[in-house]
């Protein structure tokens, strides 16, 4: 098999890298690098251990590792399953379906870093019972067992919501800054998902093209698109504060510039 085919197999099975490494015995940066297309002249040996698992006929199950998980069709994964897989493993499970998540780029940490500064401090400075949160942190967005996702920022005004091990609800406020891997799970699936679960209001911030995608789903007023030269209002806070996106992209210039040296 091509390594291209290899990654539609991957697809086709709804296999994470992990369950990958499991099955075939390689260590998990070894999947990671040959099928994310980083490693282009993998070992002969390397080539025939992932052929192994993703030719045609696969086996049921995960060989038992120190926490063993079952392999299932994409759509038939609960938080039972979600709670198996080991604690370094990012992921998000939605309505069923396991997504691989990468990490995240410098630009990507700085940007959700500093808004979330400027949302914390806010709340400080006004005694506020709000909670501005920053991810790792794991929603169970519809309170079942079917999704639980893992925003990059969000607000959460109702204190019942947070638990120990996650916030149970939606959260009043999301932030998610898109990347090429999530653009279109967090443009299509997860806008879908956070209007359905009564998140009042969804930004998308793209760092590439320098936009800022608003929904405010509590007034119906959607999508507003800023750029970053704008100031945006928090409209669960009415206005009162304002993310001002010439002051975040000067705080995260530098990496641009060093993009056109």
């Amino acid at each position: 098999m091509t390594i291209k085919e290899m990654q539609e197999r991957k697809r086709e099975l709804g296999y994470s890298y992990a369950q990958i490494a499991e099955l075939s015995g390689l260590p998990l940066g070894t999947v990671q690098k040959v099928l994310g297309g980083i490693t282009l002249t993998p070992r002969y040996d390397t080539i025939m251990a992932l052929e192994s698992v993703l030719g045609e006929e696969q086996p049921m199950a995960v060989r038992e590792s120190a926490r063993p998980y079952n392999v299932k069709k994409q759509g038939e994964y609960t938080l039972e399953d979600y709670y198996q897989y080991p604690d370094d493993i990012r992921m998000e499970l939605i309505d069923g379906v396991i997504y691989d998540m990468t990490s995240p780029t410098s630009a990507h940490q700085i940007i959700s870093g500093f808004i979330h500064s400027k949302m914390l401090q806010h709340v400080l400075n006004n005694g506020g019972k709000c909670l501005p949160m920053i991810a790792p942190i794991d929603v169970q967005l519809d309170c079942d067992d079917r999704t639980m996702v893992e925003p990059d920022v969000l607000i959460v005004c109702d204190r019942d919501k947070v638990i120990d091990r996650c916030v149970y609800g939606a959260p009043d406020f999301i932030i998610e800054v898109l990347s090429k891997s999530t653009k279109k799970k967090d443009s299509v699936i997860k806008l879908n998902k956070y209007l359905n679960a009564g998140v009042r209001e969804y930004w998308m911030i793209d760092p590439d093209k320098k936009k800022v995608i608003v929904y405010d789903f509590a007034h119906d007023e959607y999508p507003i698109i800023y750029g970053f030269d704008a100031k945006v209002p928090v409209g669960i806070w009415n206005g009162d504060l304002e993310i001002d996106f010439a002051e975040v992209y000067d705080h995260v210039r530098f990496l641009y510039e060093r993009q056109k040296e």
